[in-house]
């Protein structure tokens, strides 16, 4: 057995730690957010805009770093990223744990999105787009796959807050980002072997981009740009549904079900996306990843579609299972087709370059559906406008061109 897991390669042990990595760090900021959020309107009896408008300014810190994360994971490494990260994110929810006010709420929950997005998803996915060039998609999809995972853990969540309170959930969660996050810098601390990784290209060479694209000469191109705005239209409904979700699964005016029952929705959702993941990259690595792009698109679009009249349990199963069809599938495919068209070099302070509209959006969608929530009592129109922007999405990929130097699969 020790002889079998030796000759793993390396790389799929990086993967792995970038999925825990990502199953931990979106349990306070993506999956378990909503029920963060519901916690706090019952004791504090805040407005939904207000409630949920933390969602959008705790990602304002990552919407701005984006850029300066990948940067600086190009720069010193994954690992240190990691590490500072977690540490952040473990002050910050020690923090929110004794909040009493407004002001202290936000900048709690900033410090937490700050920790979250500096060692999270951005340090991870560089090192896997470094170690895993010919098989990008399915590596990168363990590391996508860990934020869907971390919602299996929601029902522990949602029985620790009725337990034991919001507070002391908050206290369990600052200590495992401080126990995880040493484990998962040593983990990703290993460089890759780059005589091997040669070896490998030599063989498998039509797994691999000849392009290591500078970020300046990326940002010159169309892809950037289309990759960019795609990212952002198809990811505001992510913000949005992450924050509003278990509000609008509890809303008499919405589908009224009760906490408990809502409570079971969550890691369904989690689960579908998570395999959901998981295939979308191994697709990714067999198919032409610009022609079931827009196919997942299409299938988002239609989710939530559904979402916006559902009106029982079965409806919002049935989104369930389009969701992890849609956005769980498309997700990895998404990234890899970055990292085919860009190379891996420069990946991480490209993904923060790229990203950062999309970062901006997600950071005012929940404010935004909050605010006409509170206005007109309904998600409807939200949704309605929300599934718009992901066939916009499905457009953009469609006209995508390959840069100049890109090898196509």
């Amino acid at each position: 057995m020790k002889s079998k897991i030796k000759k793993i390669y390396y790389g799929w042990w990086i993967s792995i730690a970038g999925g825990l990595n990502t199953a931990i760090s979106s349990i306070p900021t993506f999956s378990g957010g909503s029920i963060i959020f519901k916690a706090i309107e019952d004791e504090f009896n805040w407005s939904r805009t207000v409630v949920s408008g933390v969602a959008s300014f705790g990602r304002f810190g990552g919407a701005l770093l984006g850029p300066l994360e990948g940067f600086l994971t190009d720069r010193f490494g994954a690992w240190k990223m990691i590490l500072i990260g977690f540490f952040v994110a473990s002050l910050g929810l020690f923090w929110l744990s004794t909040i009493n006010t407004i002001l202290f709420y936000y900048l709690s929950y900033l410090l937490v999105s700050i920790g979250v997005s500096i060692g999270g998803f951005v340090p991870s996915m560089s090192a896997v787009n470094v170690w895993m060039p010919h098989k990008r998609s399915t590596a990168m999809s363990w590391v996508i796959g860990g934020s869907s995972f971390g919602g299996f853990f929601l029902p522990l969540m949602v029985l620790s807050i009725d337990k034991n309170g919001w507070r002391e959930t908050m206290i369990y969660l600052a200590i495992i980002f401080i126990i995880a996050g040493p484990i998962l810098s040593f983990i990703i601390k290993k460089r890759p072997d780059i005589s091997f990784l040669e070896k490998l290209k030599e063989s498998k060479r039509k797994f691999f981009s000849d392009t290591n694209m500078h970020p300046k000469e990326a940002m010159k191109t169309q892809p950037f740009w289309i990759l960019a705005l795609s990212h952002l239209f198809a990811n505001i409904s992510v913000g949005a549904i992450s924050a509003h979700l278990f509000l609008y699964l509890t809303d008499e005016n919405g589908v009224g079900l009760d906490i408990i029952t809502a409570g079971t929705i969550l890691p369904i959702i989690s689960i579908l996306q998570f395999f959901g993941q998981l295939s979308g990259g191994i697709l990714g690595d067999i198919f032409n990843k610009k022609i079931i792009i827009p196919i997942f698109f299409i299938v988002q679009a239609l989710a939530i579609v559904i979402l916006a009249y559902a009106s029982s349990y079965s409806i919002v199963i049935l989104f369930s299972i389009l969701w992890g069809i849609g956005f769980g599938m498309r997700t990895p495919v998404f990234h890899a087709l970055r990292g085919d068209f860009f190379g891996g070099k420069y990946y991480g302070t490209i993904l923060g370059l790229n990203a950062f509209p999309m970062g901006i959006g997600m950071m005012i969608s929940p404010v935004i559906v909050g605010y006409f929530y509170d206005k007109y009592d309904t998600y409807y129109h939200s949704f309605i406008v929300m599934a718009t922007l992901c066939i916009i999405s499905c457009i953009l990929i469609i006209v995508i061109k390959n840069p100049k130097n890109y090898e196509k699969n």
